[in-house]
């Protein structure tokens, strides 16, 4: 009983890795006002860039920067045409995510059912792994886990005690105050919205490099959707993302655990989504975005000189 819950418990990490990566990523993006709905595609984009580098020169190392490159270059598009062309954000991430699975379609088929030629390796921390129970589970993981870990909590230090996240903070809600104040609105914009394709980018990467360990289509499998609702979800807070990523990610190891007591594999292949829906009819519930500490400006353009 103990191994099983300890199988469940380091699965339930492993799946929930990805998650937390696109949800900080776009927690960091809306935070600063921009919308950001071309998250599948961007994990997409991660996902086909990681692993082709690691296949072509044997390094996940490598094949982990390319996928932060990647997601860099294809968020830069939709933060040239939210941010300095105002165009509408929805319509732009939805043809980012579109633009993002079809490249990645593309460029992936020559290497459909190819095994990694070297795989991310797990970090033992000494001492703390020999923690009995949660020492394998928390102290024996891949470097992306503890790159989440990590990043969550500097996210949470950034937005709430730094100048810098006053900053990105008062962009997303009252830019006309932030330019007056000496702020280039559009610059906080575009770095954040960079950093959020970053993190797409590796999230993506986790899910060939360490959860699948191989390419195939439909690799993402709609978690980019998921990041969006755990981001309303988390309440636009890095570390309430924690709670969030974990959570979907037991859905995830769910769905194969429960299977050989009868339940059929398309009603548990459904869990992950019918949760979204919950958690998206429940935000829909309370009365007004502000009530959500949504900021007061997401996903709309703005224009210097505007009040």
């Amino acid at each position: 009983m103990g191994s099983i819950l300890i199988s469940v418990l380091n699965r339930t990490l492993i799946a929930g890795t990805p998650l937390l990566l696109g949800t900080l990523g776009e927690i960091i993006t809306e935070r600063s006002g921009v919308l950001n709905l071309g998250v599948e595609g961007m994990m997409a984009i991660g996902a086909v860039a990681g692993f082709i580098v690691t296949m072509t020169t044997g390094s996940p190392w490598l094949g982990m920067l390319a996928a932060i490159i990647a997601g860099i270059l294809i968020s830069s598009i939709h933060a040239f045409v939210s941010i300095s062309l105002k165009a509408n954000q929805v319509i732009s991430g939805l043809a980012l995510t579109m633009l993002g699975l079809g490249s990645s379609s593309l460029f992936g088929r020559p290497f459909i059912g190819r095994p990694l030629p070297a795989k991310m390796a797990t970090i033992r921390i000494p001492l703390l792994a020999d923690i009995p129970v949660v020492g394998k589970i928390l102290f024996d993981q891949d470097p992306f886990f503890y790159l989440s870990l990590i990043l969550g909590v500097l996210f949470w230090i950034l937005l709430s005690r730094t100048r810098w996240g006053i900053e990105i903070r008062s962009v997303g809600e009252n830019p006309a105050a932030s330019e007056a104040q000496g702020i280039n609105v559009s610059a906080v914009r575009y770095i954040c919205v960079l950093i959020g394709g970053a993190l797409n980018g590796m999230a993506g990467a986790h899910l060939s490099l360490v959860y699948s360990k191989s390419w195939t289509e439909g690799l993402t499998g709609g978690r980019g959707w998921i990041v969006i609702a755990l981001t309303i979800f988390a309440l636009w807070n890095p570390l309430r993302a924690f709670l969030g990523a974990f959570l979907f990610g037991c859905i995830f190891v769910l769905q194969y655990m429960l299977q050989p007591i009868g339940i059929p594999p398309n009603l548990l292949g459904m869990m992950p989504y019918l949760a979204t829906l919950a958690v998206l009819f429940a935000g829909g519930l309370k009365k007004g975005h502000r009530h959500l500490h949504a900021p007061a400006m997401l996903a709309e353009p703005y224009t210097k000189g505007d009040k």
